[in-house]
């Protein structure tokens, strides 16, 4: 069994995550520790055996407790995504995993007040600045205008010759 506080931080920021296993303790010889790796930590990790806390002063409680810990270093350059963290018992080669989630910064909203209105209807080219080039070009209006008043003129002229 593997833990990790805590087992989710902010991608672009440097931090800190302690990692607590359950290794057995091992009978006879080798140290009771552990190491964690994973690609989001700057390096792998020793963990070291966690005191057992003594219920009473009698000299026949145990000397150590099954779990190990060990602190991490995630670096700020990994990218968000999830991030397997994985464990080996030193004394007794066994292994455990968990998952590291890097999440993206949450943007705070914005508290800014707006300094001008925003740009959207307001009565079409009528509303436009001089500058603003989004307007339709007045050249190729007024020669469709023109077009079609001396059209108009030209129908009416006819018209009313014939009668």
């Amino acid at each position: 069994m593997v833990q990790l506080n805590p087992d989710r931080v902010t991608a672009g920021e440097t931090s800190t995550v302690w990692i607590l296993a359950n290794c057995p303790v091992p009978s006879g010889g080798p140290a009771h520790t552990g190491t964690a790796t994973s690609r989001a930590f700057v390096n792998g990790v020793t963990l070291n055996s966690v005191p057992a806390a003594s219920l009473s002063p009698s000299p026949t409680a145990g000397t150590g407790s099954a779990w190990v810990r060990g602190e991490a270093q995630v670096s700020g350059t990994v990218r968000r995504g999830n991030y397997r963290v994985d464990v080996k018992c030193d004394g007794t080669n066994d292994l455990g995993r968990a998952t590291l989630k890097i999440v993206s910064d949450e943007a705070e909203p914005s508290t800014t007040v707006p300094t001008r209105a925003p740009r959207a209807g307001g009565g079409g080219a009528y509303a436009q600045d001089a500058s603003d080039d989004s307007a339709i070009p007045f050249g190729p209006a007024g020669v469709l205008i023109g077009l079609a008043l001396v059209a108009g003129v030209g129908f009416a002229v006819k018209r009313r010759t014939r009668a």
